[in-house]
Order: structure tokens, then sequence, then C-alpha cells
């Protein structure tokens, strides 16, 4: 072991640590799922929804928030390759870590395709003569190719990136760092192509008749602004032990507060795009979405997502101290997840109710199961932090990178 790897190798204290919240986050995830699944089965139903069908419904609910921060911790990395920078080497571990996820909650989709016909009418109805118009993209068969396209993208590109990290730690050589550039240029792009069709394929098309031209891009944004809140609440832990005490300074916490404030304005903008275009349209086809969300209690969710979506993490993150306060700075990435979670809930559930008559809806398996995918998740993450040096030794610009605000 060559010096500078002693001296940025991981405290055993923060090993110790990580796998203690790996066996903690999973045992979490274990009982919130085995709730989740019970509920399906042994529920009782509600007038018009069976306890299975509200099951799916919660599941998308559950799945779609934290594999949508698998994605987002993918499409960050292929983007710090390609911009550098100290604010990306720091995180490359805890990303490469959440974006190896992927190698599970790609197949976490199964259920919605086994049981589609519990959560996407259309596959029913393709008599319709909506359904039946566009039916070259509405119908199953394609439906099963395009989630296999989606796998072979995100296994591929995970599984290139994490190797030849490990490979660039291991020779010192910028090979590698040339390859996990070239690399990422065509994979950020493709990326965001796939991830629309994704968002399609199992958010929208909840409403087949309803269609937005932002809102794959919508769906992405918060999907990063998941993934950055939760690498930006795990370096606030790391950093009180080696090496990441040395790697972390307020600096770094104050540029990725930034990138925190920079997604959230990202989101609010695109929500109100869509929101602005769908108005000024005023067209039967596009405005049930939004009548669904402002009617029968469905209006106070809305209000929510305004003030604690956006007005709020803005104020909070226009302050430099806010973001350079460790304390302060996890505060505000915890509670990020938490209102976005709110947010996946807002996309999904209303799509259930009826537009001449929405009423508000909210069940228990709901809140378990974005809990239960949640704890899976982040046994995952935290294991995959042990797996490798929490600093990518083999970065040309490490140094540089770890001394980012020294001066400050």
């Amino acid at each position: 072991m060559t010096t500078t790897e002693q001296s940025y190798a991981t405290a055993p204290a923060l090993s110790d640590l990580l796998k203690r919240y790996s066996a903690i986050a999973a045992f979490i995830g274990l009982v919130f799922l085995v709730l989740t699944i019970a509920g399906g089965f042994l529920g009782a139903p509600r007038p018009g929804v069976t306890a299975f069908e509200q099951f799916m419904r919660s599941y998308l609910v559950g799945f779609w928030l934290w594999f949508g921060a698998s994605a987002g911790c993918l499409v960050a990395l292929m983007t710090q390759y390609l911009t550098g920078g100290a604010w990306g080497i720091v995180i490359r571990r805890p990303l490469e870590a959440g974006a190896k996820t992927l190698y599970v909650f790609v197949f976490l989709f199964l259920p919605l395709l086994i049981f589609h016909d519990k959560i996407y009418w259309w596959t029913t109805h393709l008599e319709d003569k909506v359904i039946k118009a566009k039916s070259l993209y509405l119908n199953l068969p394609f439906l099963y190719t395009r989630w296999a396209i989606y796998a072979v993208f995100f296994l591929l590109v995970t599984y290139l990136l994490t190797k030849w990290s490990k490979l660039e730690d291991e020779t010192k050589s910028t090979d590698y760092s040339s390859k996990l550039e070239f690399l990422s240029g065509p994979g950020v792009w493709l990326f965001f192509i796939l991830m629309t069709f994704c968002a399609v394929d199992y958010m929208m098309v909840l409403e087949p008749y309803w269609y937005s031209t932002v809102y794959g891009f919508m769906i992405v944004i918060g999907g990063v602004l998941t993934a950055m809140s939760i690498i930006v609440a795990t370096l606030t832990v790391t950093s009180g032990f080696e090496p990441m005490h040395h790697a972390i300074t307020k600096r770094h916490l104050h540029d990725l507060g930034k990138l925190l404030f920079a997604f959230t304005m990202l989101w609010a903008y695109l929500n109100f795009s869509q929101l602005l275009i769908t108005w000024s349209g005023n067209l039967p086809t596009e405005v049930g979405w939004y009548i669904k969300r402002w009617n029968g209690g469905w209006g106070w969710v809305g209000v929510l997502m305004l003030l604690g979506h956006f007005v709020l993490p803005f104020l909070l993150l226009l302050s430099q101290d806010l973001k350079k306060n460790k304390k302060t700075i996890r505060a505000i990435a915890i509670y990020l997840v938490v209102i976005h979670a709110i947010d996946v809930y807002y996309l999904v559930e209303p799509n259930f109710t009826d537009v001449k008559n929405p009423q508000f809806t909210l069940s228990w398996l709901d809140i378990t199961a974005p809990l239960g995918f949640g704890g899976l998740w982040l046994a995952m993450f935290f294991r995959n932090l042990t797996a490798m040096p929490l600093l990518p030794l083999g970065a040309p610009d490490l140094n540089k990178a770890v001394n980012h605000g020294r001066d400050h």
C-alpha cells in the first residue's frame, strides 16, 4: 500500500458504522416490505378497489421513489466524469454505491409488468378508440421490449463505470479516466432519452389520454434531487471519520448545497412550465390531470408541494451559512427526500380517482411501501460503500479535490 493509499484509507470505525447502518436499514426495509405485501393480500378492500390493486399502486409509489434515486446517482456520476470538478470527486464513491442498487431495482419493474391489469387499465382495454389509435406504442409486447432495453442500458453502463473506476484505482492509469469520460458522453444523452420513455411507460401512462412534453425531464430531475440529497446527507455523516474528515471542507458542502438549490429551482421550473402550457391550452384531454389534483382534497397536497418542495427549500438554501453547516445541510437534505416522496405519491395516486368527482385517498400502504423500498435501497447503498475506498485513489485530480477550499 502506497503512502497516499494509507493516508486515504477508510477508518475501521467508519466501516463498522456503515455496516451497522446497512444492517439497520435492511431490518427496517424487511419489516415494512413484509407489512406492505401482507396488506396486498390481507388488507381490507375499499369501495371499488381491491387490497391487491391498492398494493400495486403503493408498490409503484415506493419503487419509483427509490428507483429514481438509483437512476439519479447514475446520471450524476456520468455528469461528474464529463464536467470534472472537486465537488464530484469526493462524492464519486457514494454515487457509484447508489448506482449499483440498479442491479436489483431494474428487476423490481417485473411486478408492474406481470400484474399490469391491476394498475394500467389500458392493457385490458385495447379496443378503446384512443388506446387503439396509440397501439403502435401502447401494446404489451413493446412494453416488455422497452423494459429489456432499459435494463440492459442501466446494468451495462453501471457495470462498466464501476469496473473501470476500480481499475483506475488499481493501476493509476489515465487510460481508464479517458474511458470513463468517453462512455459518459453518449451515456448521459441516452440516459435522458431512455428515462423519458421509462417515465412515460410507468408513470404518465397511468393517464393514457393525457400527455406532457416535459414530464420525462421533470421526473428525471426529481430523481436527481433525491439522489443528491441522499449523497449530501451521507457525506455529512462520513465526514466525521477519516479519510472524509480530511477531504471534506465547508467549500464542498457549499458547492453541493448549491447543487441542491439548482435542482430545486429546476424541479419547480419544469412543474410550472407544464402547468402554464396546460392552463394556456385549456384542452379537455389535458386539463383533467390537474382537475383531479385541484379538487376533492388533493388541492391541499398541491399547496404542500408549492410551499414544501419549492418555497421552503428555496429560502433555506439561499443561506451560505446553512449550506456550509453539516447539521443544517443534512437536515435539509433529509427533508428533501421526504417531501419528494410525497411528490411521487401525488404523481401516482390521483390518477385512480374520478375526474368528475375526485376524492383524496391515502392508504397506509402508501407509507409502508416507500419505507420498505427505502430500507432495501439504503441497505445496499451502505454495503456498497464499504466495498471500495471512500475516495477514488486513481482519480487524476484527487489531491486538488481534497484541498478544495482549504484557503477559505
